[in-house]
């Protein structure tokens, strides 16, 4: 069981990086952290490293205002985040890994193209019935590529909430999602690996500072900004991940 200084190093940048993220806009840790993490370790062991990241980021944001969370949506979603999770877990098990690289670098490119092209000013109010399927394709997306927050945080966008309803309600949106998957990794023994909890050591106190240096930047960063960033990054790292799963 090789352990790489380097790597891990590397790694909990990742975490600091995506924390940030995460601290600032509810979501969208994951879509920085895994694909980063794919050039140095396989994708079922960055998927098992950063849930343990996200579900201690997860439990600090979730209960940050728990009294601003709109409960009548977050309920709505999770019977679907959890079919989704049990469809997301099987998918992975079974794919073979160039698949599942393309996979993700398919979803990560998708998402930086529809955050660049949508204008933050529309702001269409759509059906509740939505939920469900947000639900769903999150739960999928949440465990396959460990980013479950695009779906829900484009739904929850859409159903006219104040910035601290939709802060809230993300955050118990993606605590149920993140907890969800963490079962299932156990159940499938993906997070069974010593290597994991060994490098995870390192990677959660980078994922924490990041959620601290966050709070620090939250009112001095606009978040649409610090999106159209992030998706320019991910518009990188997307083409790089298809074109290595392709070579």
């Amino acid at each position: 069981m090789p352990i790489d200084p380097v790597e891990i190093a590397a790694l909990a940048a990742a975490a600091f990086a995506g924390s940030v993220i995460f601290g600032i806009t509810g979501f969208g840790a994951a879509l920085v952290t895994v694909p980063f993490a794919t050039h140095f370790v396989p994708l079922p062991f960055a998927l098992a490293l950063f849930v343990l990241m996200d579900l201690a980021n997860a439990f600090r944001i979730g209960f940050e205002n728990p009294k601003n969370a709109v409960k009548s949506e977050w309920t709505r979603m999770v019977p679907t985040i959890l079919a989704g999770t049990v469809a997301g877990v099987t998918l992975l098990v079974n794919l073979p890994r160039g698949a599942a690289t393309l996979a993700l670098g398919v979803f990560v490119l998708l998402f930086a193209l529809y955050s660049l092209a949508r204008n933050p000013d529309v702001h269409r109010v759509v059906s509740s019935r939505w939920a469900y399927v947000a639900g769903f394709a999150g739960g999928v997306t949440s465990t396959l590529f460990g980013a479950g927050g695009p779906p829900y945080a484009i739904y929850l966008s859409h159903r006219g909430l104040a910035k601290e309803q939709y802060r809230a309600t993300m955050g118990f949106a993606t605590l149920t999602s993140i907890s969800l998957r963490t079962i299932a990794f156990f159940a499938t023994g993906i997070l069974l690996d010593l290597k994991v909890w060994i490098y995870a050591a390192a990677i959660i106190p980078a994922g924490l500072a990041g959620l601290w240096a966050a709070s620090h930047l939250f009112k001095r960063i606009s978040r649409e900004m610090l999106m159209r960033a992030v998706a320019l990054m991910l518009l990188a790292s997307g083409a790089s991940l298809i074109l290595r799963a392709l070579g």
